[in-house]
């Protein structure tokens, strides 16, 4: 039996996470000491914007998610803007 209002919960909830799921990988960066020394480490042997556009650009291209706006208040320290999807 299908319940319409968990179908909608779903969809509602998996819509706002992949709003957030870049914002949501950096912040993970951000608060794990291992993950975030070798972020550090990355981003002087690259540049901040390779290594953040490249982890964006994988993040969209792993869920198959397809753009939508612009965030320019993300909760991560590590980015200035994020892709919504």
């Amino acid at each position: 039996m299908k319940n319409d209002n968990f179908e909608k919960f779903k969809i509602k909830v998996l819509k706002r996470f992949s709003k957030e799921i870049t914002d949501q990988v950096f912040l993970m960066i951000e608060n794990d000491r291992g993950l975030f020394q070798e972020y550090l480490r990355l981003v002087s042997e690259l540049t901040l914007d390779t290594v953040n556009q490249t982890i964006g650009r994988f993040v969209k291209e792993r869920y198959k998610l397809k753009n939508a706006a612009r965030e320019y208040k993300p909760k991560s320290k590590l980015i200035k803007s994020h892709q919504e999807y």
